[in-house]
């Protein structure tokens, strides 16, 4: 039986990841603990350049055209407003 991954909460892993880095900065972690840290750190990485990448797919998909032709969008922002 297949196991699904579950979703993962982008931004909160985000923030984990910035709370990690700014411990590993510190210097003030032992060994141990820094390399358990730099595990967790790299295993949210991978995590979210995987929900990234799942994401990218989402969005091809919505944006294929019925003949296989991918459209090209630019997404507006705030800024470009």
């Amino acid at each position: 039986m297949a196991t699904r991954k579950k979703n993962v909460d982008f931004e909160r892993s985000l923030e984990q990841l910035e709370t990690i880095v700014e411990a590993l900065e510190k210097g003030h972690l032992g060994l141990e603990e820094s390399l358990k840290s730099f595990e967790k750190g790299v295993k949210i990485t991978r995590d979210c350049q995987s929900a990234l990448l799942n994401a990218e797919q989402r969005v091809r998909l919505l944006t294929t055209q019925p003949d296989g032709e991918i459209v090209d969008t630019a997404f507006s922002t705030e800024a470009d407003e």
